[in-house]
This record gives C-alpha cells, structure tokens and sequence, in this order.
C-alpha cells in the first residue's frame, strides 16, 4: 500500500510540474538516482537506489523551502548476511522532511545551491530466504495447469520511526524562470538510539520547476 500511495504522489507531482506556469513561486521536483551507506551503516549494506518527489514555494529568487519525500533501498551485504547466518536481506529508509532551499546563482543559467532540513524516518530492515510458490499457468492445448516459479520468503520484519535531519549541495542548469535539470548529494542522518544511527548519502538526478 504504501508503495501505491508514493507512486500516487510521484505521478501527480509531474502532472501538476508539467501543468505550472512560468515564473510561478510554488517549485515541484522529482528525480532518482543511487544511495551509499556512510559510515558504519557503509559498513552493512551494499549501494542501492532512491527516488525522491518534492513540492515547495519560492520566497524570493535566493530562498525557498521544499518538503521532499524520499524512498532509498539497500541491500544488506554477504559478509553481514554470512556472520548473521542468512541468504538475505535489505534496509529500506522511506523519509519525510521540511527543507529549506538556499540559492547562490539565482540569476545564472547553472544554479548552485546548499539544502538541509528535518523530518520524519521510516525504516524497515527484513531478512530473506529464496524460496517456491506455487501458481497455475496456461497452454491452449492443456488448459490450467500448477506450476512452481521462484519467490522470496521473509524470515523476518522490522520497521521504527525516527526523527532526522539532511543536508546537501546541488547544481541544476536551466534557464531563469523554466524547469531546470538537477544533479543533488545530500548527507541523511537517522537518530536511533544513544550508541547507533542510520547515515547514508543519496545522489539524486532530476528535473525541477
């Protein structure tokens, strides 16, 4: 469901990009790209994918403010799945924050620009197993017939929600007042517990309005 609901969101997101009118304050970006672990989170998982969608008003031509929802997924590595004793897994972070957008060459063709901001993470790890299911496929002379095809059984689940913060540099080119092509690194720091947290930089590529 919650898959539905964000693929819902990116869709509308680029009708209404697609639809905004030129020199319009309210800004709309949407991209995708890859995430690497930092640190000791670098340490357990292996470089994995994010896409990401955003909707924001522009003050003026230097200030803005974006609230950025952001899903990144990576695998959990072999050494980790080997020590843990499973075939296996992966971490998904699914985020929600309120970034305020600051622009150094407002008036340039290419715009350099620093981000950060705060919000709400989800998290949710699972391990896994290879495994069969069963299901009927078709032959016109047969008819319905069982047949067994590849799938993957979730050994276990787990998923928390934490408060975190983001900050990044990024540099889209484009004209003044029309959409512009982006190329965004920002540093994710989910807050765990007093001795663990979750930091991973997601490199995004996009187009914004």
């Amino acid at each position: 469901m919650k898959r539905f609901i964000y693929s819902a969101i990116i869709a509308a997101t680029a009708v209404i990009t697609l639809s905004a009118q030129e020199k319009s304050p309210v800004a709309f970006q949407i991209g995708g790209g890859f995430t690497q672990g930092v640190g000791r989170t670098g340490t357990y998982l292996d470089t994995g994918w994010n896409i990401t969608a955003g909707v924001g008003y522009n003050f003026n031509q230097y200030v803005g403010i974006l609230m950025d929802l952001s899903d990144n997924s990576m695998g959990i590595n072999s050494a980790t799945l080997g020590n843990i004793g499973v075939p296996g897994g992966s971490v998904n972070l699914f985020t929600a924050t309120l970034d305020p957008i600051i622009h150094l060459t407002p008036a340039s063709h290419a715009d350099l620009y620093v981000t950060g901001g705060f919000g709400l993470f989800h998290r949710n790890q699972e391990f896994t197993t290879p495994s069969a299911a069963t299901t009927f496929g078709f032959n016109p002379f047969f008819g319905f017939y069982p047949t067994i095809v590849p799938a993957t059984q979730i050994l276990s689940s787990y998923s928390v929600n934490k408060p975190g913060i983001d900050v990044g540099i990024g540099f889209a080119v484009g004209t003044k007042w029309h959409g512009k092509f982006y190329a965004e690194a920002r540093y994710d720091h989910m807050f765990y517990n007093s001795s663990f947290h979750t930091d991973y930089l997601p490199v995004t590529f996009g187009f914004r309005w």
